[in-house]
């Protein structure tokens, strides 16, 4: 695979084997079909590509169904069923599903002015932040950057108007995100935990690192020279970026949202509806990628991409099938394509032809 699609997974615009007792404790089947033909071979690709870890998960039927994690952690220990990935990114959905909880709660509205709940300094006096809604922000049109740190200023500004075209932007997120804690005076990790974490038996998944975090089995991330990078243990939650999670707690999640995920039906309608076009038979949705497969198939997909990870999740709404693939290497996109088609077959395949023709 090459470099320019591993940047448009990006922004979406951008396993060694467990045992049998740890098999029997997930209460999951084996997996019975690999792109290799032992898990010596798989171990061997990994090296092969700076790949220290590798986390897989299948979804069939609306559950998740397989799990295989490979490879080492920093200790040299096999990486466990249980190994934890920093999955940046795909930290959006997570978020995204919070505010559309609230909204089929009635709590929260799609389309209401947010500057009646936060206004970022930055563009106080600009006017167009009066047009900045929810539905604008999971769907990256509001005109900021990714981050204003990539501004000359380091100062928040847009670039265009709002809800006139995408524009990929964590900034958009943690603007929302501190517009809900106002409203709700609670921070995003506790809402998330209220109703996500906690009703979904995510006990693996967190925004920040506390007390409950096993750094044991925290994979950590490295460069291309498989050099380690420093764990950041942040304390903050960041709606964009740096949620830290396991193949199970993730691959539960987007089962949870391929079965309704708790969302009334016209939000959930809203959610799969092609808000704006970022390129030939590719969309945003709220706060997913909906890729056009053709006869009436989509798959809606993300992506996560820091400093030591490459993560990146399909699933597709009507078959109820999905895949799930963490890495945490800079090189961890150079598995995407034979994992893609491997287990995803000839829609794997057009997925891969979106991205790079």
């Amino acid at each position: 695979m090459t470099k320019p699609f591993y940047l448009t997974l990006l922004f979406f615009i951008l396993f060694f084997c467990e045992s049998n007792a740890q098999k029997e404790k997930m209460s999951l089947p084996p997996v019975t079909h690999s792109i290799f033909d032992t898990d010596a071979e798989i171990e061997n690709w990994l090296k092969e590509l700076k790949v220290p870890a590798l986390g897989l998960g299948i979804i069939e039927d609306g559950k998740l169904k397989q799990i295989k994690v490979f490879g080492k952690m920093k200790d040299d220990n096999s990486a466990p069923y249980n190994t934890i990935f920093n999955v940046a990114s795909l930290t959006k959905p997570v978020t995204t599903m919070v505010v559309l909880q609230l909204i089929s709660q009635g709590k929260w509205d799609l389309d209401e002015p947010l500057y009646k709940y936060w206004t970022d300094p930055d563009i106080a006096n600009d006017p167009r932040n009066k047009k900045l809604t929810t539905r604008i922000i999971l769907s990256h049109q509001t005109g900021f950057p990714n981050w204003r740190y990539m501004k000359e200023n380091k100062k928040l500004s847009f670039d265009f108007d709002p809800g006139t075209k995408f524009q990929y932007s964590g900034e958009g997120f943690e603007y929302l995100r501190k517009a809900i804690e106002s409203k709700f005076k609670k921070p995003l990790e506790q809402l998330a935990k209220e109703l996500i974490f906690e009703p979904l038996k995510m006990k693996d998944t967190n925004y920040v690192w506390d007390k409950n975090t096993d750094k044991s089995r925290f994979a950590v991330g490295y460069d291309k020279n498989g050099k380690p990078y420093k764990v950041e243990e942040n304390t903050t939650a960041n709606a964009a970026d740096d949620l830290h999670t396991t193949i199970e707690d993730y691959g539960n999640f987007l089962a949870h949202i391929l079965n309704g995920g708790s969302l009334s039906k016209d939000v959930y309608q809203e959610m799969m509806k092609r808000q704006v076009e970022t390129r030939k038979n590719k969309y945003f949705g709220l706060g997913f990628v909906i890729y056009d497969l053709g006869n009436g198939e989509y798959a809606i997909s993300h992506g996560g991409n820091d400093s030591g990870t490459n993560c990146i999740t399909v699933i597709f709404p009507k078959t109820k099938q999905g895949l799930l693939i963490f890495t945490n290497a800079d090189d961890g996109y150079k598995v995407y394509d034979r994992l893609l088609s491997h287990y995803l077959g000839e829609n794997g395949q057009k997925i891969i032809d979106i991205e790079t023709k």
